[in-house]
């Protein structure tokens, strides 16, 4: 359990916290890969030995969260089992097989005076991640700010405390096991909220960047009171355009998952758009096949007049994030009216195109202005793991610094090295 600090208590233990992450910065910036990989490898270890610790301590959490009356949606983040813990180990493991980018040449040139200048990779300094019911992000963001050479704060929810807790024990065996600072992942010890208030003022300066990772009430706190830079998203309004040169059967697919593989993830789709000109031979095939698996469809006037069960959409449906078993669907006229109504609704986050027809394709993905768009592919792919980065902290909406899947490169700032030979400026 998560020991409890109240009142003034939690200002100053978090001050202690971020002290402790700023003394662990420079030895851990200056580590060495095999070090760094060492300690991850161990880390994957001790979460595979401790198991049942882990399972028993999210029982609890589960539990409570019944008593709680919370979602469906939150309970799924929230629920472990050995598949899930053997997929966080896993995801570590991958994480010490990438390249370290720390110290990576980004960009090397001569000037005409002889100056030799580089751009480097560096650890971008104390991170801080604030998310509510995932437990599986402390292994995520401690093994991602690792990678790259970054203390972490970790404040994860009460939803989750047990469970985060059992995690973080697993990872601090590994950096005790590679002789790495044991405060570089720390583990906020209270649930109290006044704790997200000290890292949304920066811990005295100690704080260089912080990730939220939860529902729009965080993110839009985090964003509205952070004194230092954030990197997130606030929701996943994530679409899905069945274009008319689509194959029916990948569209149905492809439908079924993006929605139902697991909804209560921001990459899941919310939104399905039909090409007006395939209403009559793909909208009823795929709204059977999502009502087959379970989901409730929400559908704007034109469907409805081909598919009675449903119910009426209204403009709510177009900017909300379910995270359920809902979707809203919608008759667009081609490829156009998809760009349209994605650039008037979506949240930027991830889009997705079924098409066969190389010109929509490539049309939908020059002119729709989000971090992650799909050809011929699920919305439930928008995940750092998918895309070989081992795990990701979350996903990036803004466009300043990282975008789509935080990941170990995204971790990093860069500075420049300029080598000379006894030049003056005249």
């Amino acid at each position: 359990m998560l020991n409890k600090h109240q009142g003034d208590d939690v200002a100053s233990l978090m001050t202690r916290i971020g002290r402790k992450a700023r003394a662990a910065a420079r030895p851990l910036a200056i580590s060495n890969t095999a070090a760094k990989n060492a300690a991850l490898l161990a880390m994957a270890d001790a979460i595979i030995a401790r198991e049942q610790d882990i399972l028993d301590a999210n029982a609890i959490d589960v539990s409570n969260g019944h008593e709680s009356g919370l979602s469906a949606s939150f309970m799924d983040r929230l629920k472990l089992d050995p598949a899930r813990i053997r997929a966080m180990a896993d995801g570590i493991n991958e994480i010490a097989g990438l390249r370290d980018p720390v110290g990576d040449v980004i960009a090397a040139w001569e000037r005409p005076n002889g100056l030799h200048i580089e751009r480097v990779r560096t650890p971008l300094g104390v991170v801080g991640v604030i998310y509510e019911s995932r437990p599986n992000v402390t292994a995520d963001a401690g093994a991602l700010c690792l990678k790259a050479g970054n203390p972490v704060i970790l404040r994860g929810g009460s939803d989750s405390a047990n469970s985060s807790a059992a995690i973080h024990a697993c990872l601090i065996e590994g950096l005790k096991t590679a002789g790495l600072p044991e405060d570089a992942i720390q583990l906020v010890p209270t649930t109290d909220r006044a704790a997200v208030g000290e890292m949304l003022k920066g811990l005295s300066g100690n704080l260089e960047v912080i990730i939220p990772r939860g529902g729009r009430s965080l993110v839009e706190r985090v964003q509205d009171e952070a004194r230092v830079p954030v990197f997130a998203h606030l929701e996943g309004v994530c679409h899905l355009y069945i274009d008319r040169s689509a194959d029916l059967d990948m569209a149905v697919k492809i439908a079924v998952n993006a929605k139902m593989r697991r909804t209560g993830v921001c990459g899941a789709a919310e939104t399905l758009l039909v090409d007006r000109a395939v209403a009559g031979t793909h909208l009823v095939p795929i709204l059977e096949a999502l009502r087959a698996a379970g989901c409730e469809i929400h559908a704007d006037a034109e469907v409805l007049r081909l598919y009675a069960d449903a119910q009426p959409a209204t403009d709510a449906d177009w900017v909300t994030e379910y995270l359920d078993a809902i979707i809203a669907v919608k008759l667009v006229d081609g490829v156009a009216g998809a760009i349209e109504h994605i650039e008037n609704f979506s949240s930027h986050h991830t889009e997705a195109i079924i098409a066969e027809e190389a010109k929509a394709v490539e049309r939908f993905f020059s002119e729709i202005d989000s971090a992650i768009l799909l050809h011929n592919a699920s919305t439930q792919f928008a995940d750092g793991g998918e895309f070989g980065m081992g795990a990701e902290i979350g996903i990036a909406t803004g466009k300043m610094h990282a975008r789509g899947p935080v990941g170990v490169e995204q971790l990093t700032s860069f500075k420049y090295r300029v080598r000379g030979s006894g030049q003056v400026r005249p």
